[in-house]
């Protein structure tokens, strides 16, 4: 799941979201550079955008949903028509092929790769390693206050990798190595 309220506290020993008071939904108010203080502490890291996407697609186990899990939005996902204006408690959604919740919605999540408009039509098909530098950060997913067109697991966004907002927060991968 996306990391929560409760998880970012318990480490960082404060909660900058927006939305507290709501332990099981996700931490949000956190920049790059937080999210990534947060995963080193815990000894992961942010997921690469091709990590990110093949998660959300099902992995090998993928129906080629539009959505990660379902081509119905609201049985996934949080956004702008469901929400109610406010981030949710985590994993109340159905999840996709792998068993992983909310990654269609709920919030806007950060990815390690800089943004890079045209990276993908000139990258490796296999595993493309993302940009080596830029402006901004990629996130994925959308959010709680998103259409359902930025909740597909195909779109991407970008934002200024210091930008808090109370859209984006993050999930966290382990090495195998």
């Amino acid at each position: 799941t996306e990391v929560t309220q409760a998880e970012y506290r318990k480490v960082m020993g404060k909660n900058p979201s927006r939305f507290s008071g709501c332990g099981d939904c996700p931490v949000e108010q956190v920049s790059l550079y937080d999210a990534n203080e947060y995963a080193k502490k815990v000894g992961k890291r942010l997921p690469t955008e091709a990590e990110w996407e093949y998660a959300a697609r099902g992995g090998n186990k993928s129906k080629g949903y539009t959505y990660s899990g379902s081509n119905d939005i609201d049985a996934v996902g949080w956004y702008d028509n469901n929400s109610g204006s406010k981030t949710h408690p985590v994993a109340q959604k159905q999840p996709n092929e792998l068993g992983l919740y909310d990654m269609s919605g709920n919030v806007w999540e950060w990815c390690s790769d800089w943004y890079d408009k045209g990276y993908y039509s000139r990258s490796p098909q296999n595993d493309p390693p993302g940009s080596n530098s830029g402006e901004f950060r990629v996130l994925r997913g959308g959010s709680w206050s998103s259409s359902d067109d930025l909740c597909r697991v195909a779109y991407r966004y970008r934002f200024n990798p210091d930008g808090r907002s109370n859209n984006c927060g993050f999930r966290l991968v382990l090495s195998q190595d």
